[in-house]
């Protein structure tokens, strides 16, 4: 009497171990289709064999209060120049103040001030933008300028940005897109912080940009 022999190498059970056969769709080496395990897990336990979108045990999202749901319904009911309109007339309000104030001709510590000028007799990052603001609305670039030439430089980017922004959530238009890479701007904010200490220092020529 001659024993049909096995496959080669295939491991045995060890003495006395129970023996469980693999679910349907399962192979007998343990594994399913794409190499899946029936405990989800891949090839030799090397991880999960997908994530789950939510999981079992996870929070609930919490419901937004009565305020973030009036805007909410707000900003659904409007019509879409609605919020371009909004943003325009908070951008008229700071030109009006700034025609109106005549910051030019105001005293240092006339109200509202800069409270770091006020007490410690420096120049902040912005000292000297109403006034080049003012200038600007006046014509006067040079002087503008001489304020802060920083944010001269920087206002046609945000003219063009904002006209594009307002331009297409109010009529759909479609102006070609400005794009600036983070290196343009982390460079743009160590100018400005570069300008910031450079108009404080007490030598010439840097004390042609105190304000």
């Amino acid at each position: 009497m001659t024993s049909v022999p096995g496959p080669v190498n295939q491991p045995q059970p060890a003495p006395g171990a129970v023996h469980t056969a693999p679910p349907d769709g399962f192979g007998p080496d343990g594994f399913g289709p794409g190499g899946a395990s029936p405990h989800g897990f891949g090839p030799g336990g090397s991880g999960p064999e997908g994530w789950p979108t939510t999981s079992p045990a996870g929070y609930a999202a919490p419901e937004p209060d009565r305020l973030t749901r009036f805007v909410l319904r707000l900003y659904e009911r409007s019509p879409r120049w609605a919020v371009p309109l909004a943003a325009l007339g908070c951008v008229g309000i700071g030109m009006s103040y700034a025609m109106l104030s005549n910051p030019t001709h105001a005293d240092p510590d006339a109200a509202p001030t800069c409270l770091l000028k006020l007490t410690t007799g420096l120049d902040c990052p912005g000292c000297g933008g109403t006034r080049a603001l003012w200038y600007v609305l006046h014509g006067d670039l040079p002087a503008a300028a001489r304020h802060h030439f920083l944010f001269i430089f920087a206002l046609p980017f945000l003219a063009y940005l904002f006209v594009a922004w307002a331009g297409s959530q109010a009529f759909g238009w479609r102006m070609p897109e400005m794009r600036i890479s983070s290196k343009a701007i982390g460079g743009f904010l160590a100018a400005w912080l570069a300008f910031s200490v450079l108009r404080n220092l007490p030598w010439a020529p840097f004390t042609s940009l105190y304000v």
